[in-house]
């Protein structure tokens, strides 16, 4: 027999699925991933005065917490990777941003190529979304998408767009 599923507002009350839910951001009626990556954007901002070691450190937890935020969170809502389940596109868009210098620019630009990564799902991220299950499977693709963003953004650096 499987688990009841919980109403998601019913879900934030339990601290973990608050956290996957990104903060409440996730439950957005419509775009909840684009809405969900919002608080990354905060949290980036808030992390930015580490050296680069201190915020990978951060980025690592954020991580690695997230497969046990997300597979706990999706097994409560009875879906594998319910579009409320945002924690993912946090860790993703902190990934982004490793060693960006932090301006409104940076965010913006990072912000877009990251939800284009996110929303498209080109190969291999699509690939890993569709293969990898649980936790791990939920937070893979953005965590990609991230890398993918990262990429960009330090190419767009080097180049002297931004």
């Amino acid at each position: 027999m499987a688990p009841a599923r919980v109403p998601p507002r019913q879900l934030l009350k339990n601290p973990v699925h608050f956290l996957s839910l990104g903060f409440g951001t996730g439950l957005a009626p419509k775009a909840p991933g684009t809405f969900g990556t919002l608080p990354a954007i905060l949290l980036v901002w808030l992390f930015a005065p580490l050296d680069v070691a201190a915020y990978l450190g951060v980025v690592a937890v954020v991580t690695l917490v997230g497969i046990y935020l997300c597979g706990q969170t999706a097994k409560a809502m009875g879906e594998h990777d319910a579009p409320a389940i945002v924690w993912d596109e946090i860790a993703g868009y902190m990934i982004a941003m490793i060693a960006v210098p932090v301006s409104w620019l940076t965010l913006l630009v990072a912000f877009v190529i990251f939800r284009f990564f996110d929303i498209l799902k080109p190969w291999p991220i699509r690939w890993l979304d569709q293969k990898v299950h649980g936790g791990l499977g939920i937070m893979l693709d953005d965590v990609l998408a991230g890398f993918f963003t990262l990429l960009l953004m330090h190419i767009a650096l080097s180049l002297g767009w931004l």
